[in-house]
């Protein structure tokens, strides 16, 4: 019996095999008979890293965005179905990788797990969540603060700002040594950090797929200031959901604006919540993952 059982391919087992995110492929026998949940496109952020780094560490780079491109390609191509997590990556899964069935489904987020409490103890004025261990976040958090932050302490020198995730870098462990900057590290629960300040910061340059944290943050009715790649793959729309900049002086005129005027905080929170309520929430997200899966 149990050689009978080792004998089985997946397929026999169960109706469809998903493998979630392109690192544990290299553990599936059979990737042709298996869905490929593709969180983002991965050689993409080692490209942008590329891009972004002028140390030595950009030839490192460089060759493992090469590597990348070739494996993610040769997977893209050889699974059953790609479904991505938003229109933009499975764009270019199709135009660099050349795949052929490729679909997306939104990312999705529990809109009343989020919802904000009547009162909350005030965490920091801007608040960036995140796994601080990742490279896209570790960047993003570094460029904020070395190019954004003086920009916004210019009008506003009391600015406060907290980093909010699992695993910090050393890097980022150091910038708390620089004035009212908080880096939690791992926290049993990160909705207190939301609740508790006036903006959600995405200042990502790198990176893929789409950002959860933007989701939590509206559903947690804090609006956002985020880079354009931070919002990549979001249908958002810029300056009433979300405000998008890319250069540090716009990044942080966009978080001036809104940390001094209540009003537009309120408009932007109440429109953002009210789009991922209605098309984001798990109930509508699942529905269609589940479509696409037959």
């Amino acid at each position: 019996m149990k050689r009978e059982i080792e004998n089985l391919s997946c397929t026999e087992w169960f109706d469809c095999t998903v493998c979630d995110f392109l690192f544990p492929t290299p553990n599936i026998a059979d990737l042709a008979s298996c869905v490929l949940f593709q969180h983002n496109v991965e050689a993409s952020i080692w490209q942008r890293h590329v891009e972004n780094v002028r140390t030595p560490a950009r030839f490192y780079f460089q060759i493992q965005a090469k590597r990348m491109l070739a494996y993610e390609g040769q997977v893209c191509r050889t699974v059953k179905n790609i479904i991505a997590v938003s229109d933009v990556d499975a764009e270019r899964m199709r135009s660099q990788y050349g795949a052929q069935r490729v679909s997306s489904v939104p990312t999705g987020v529990d809109v009343e797990y989020f919802a904000p409490p009547a009162e909350a103890p005030r965490t920091a004025d801007l608040v960036f969540v995140g796994s601080m261990d990742w490279m896209p976040n570790i960047d993003g958090a570094q460029w904020f603060v070395r190019e954004v932050l003086p920009v916004i302490r210019k009008r506003k020198p009391r600015c406060s700002v907290a980093f909010a995730g699992r695993k910090p870098s050393r890097v980022v462990l150091d910038l708390a040594k620089e004035p009212l900057i908080q880096v939690t590290g791992t926290v049993p629960d990160v909705r207190p950090y939301l609740w508790g300040a006036t903006l959600s910061i995405v200042p990502l340059r790198a990176g893929g797929g789409t950002r959860l944290k933007i989701f939590e943050s509206m559903a947690a009715r804090v609006p956002v200031v985020s880079t354009t790649i931070g919002a990549e793959g979001l249908p958002l729309d810029n300056g009433t959901q979300i405000h998008i900049a890319d250069e540090p002086q716009a990044f942080a005129d966009r978080c001036i604006e809104l940390m001094e005027d209540e009003a537009a905080r309120l408009r932007m929170a109440q429109a953002a919540w009210d789009k991922v309520s209605s098309h984001f929430s798990w109930e509508a997200v699942s529905k269609e993952f589940e479509r696409l899966l037959q």
